[in-house]
């Protein structure tokens, strides 16, 4: 099984089937709060949701594509970050997360999307990764911009959000920028 530690209480793991429940239940608890700015939360109406978005997943990783991972926060399933495919003749990815609504404020998806950056560069040896948010989601902004990431620009009316467009905020960090910040995180 593919699974990244972050530290004592925080644990990246490959989604599977046996998180399809316990995925399920935190969508359906957290469903207004994730409402506001992910567009499949009302596609995900049962646990057999749940099983086909994982299924979808495990073809991702398996073809060599990127992966999807469970974050999971002092033994419980808090969310989800993962890599909306890899584009390997260009060596690039962007990383795309979300968290339930009571796991918010706690530092969990700066540490995820640090573990995550590592292996994309160290492991996978990719150059560039990118992070998209929704132009008026400033939680989604503020992970990026902790992170080092260079805000390029906007794409407009770029996401259908159930009755409207929305403008996404593109942010960048390429590899000699991402050596750079962990040398001097180191020096600190």
């Amino acid at each position: 099984m593919f699974a990244i530690k972050v530290d004592e209480s925080l644990s990246l793991e490959l989604v599977e089937n046996r998180h399809a429940q316990a995925l399920f239940t935190l969508i359906d608890t957290s469903r207004t709060y994730l409402r506001e700015w992910l567009p499949w939360v009302d596609f995900t109406k049962t646990v057999a949701d749940s099983e086909k978005f994982i299924e979808t997943t495990v073809n991702q990783f398996t073809s060599n594509n990127g992966f999807q991972l469970v974050i999971c926060y002092e033994g419980h399933i808090a969310g989800m970050i993962g890599l909306h495919g890899i584009n390997w003749s260009n060596k690039s990815t962007s990383i795309g997360y979300w968290l339930g609504e009571g796991f918010q404020r706690k530092g969990i998806m700066v540490k995820s999307c640090e573990a995550v950056m590592s292996y994309c560069f160290e492991e996978l040896q990719l150059n560039r990764i990118e992070i998209r948010a929704a132009a008026g989601n400033m939680k989604s902004q503020a992970i990026p911009e902790k992170l080092g990431f260079t805000k390029e620009g906007y794409v407009r009316e770029v996401e259908w959000l159930y009755d409207h467009y929305v403008d996404h905020a593109i942010y960048g960090m390429i590899k000699s920028d991402f050596t750079k910040v962990s040398v001097k995180e180191k020096e600190s």
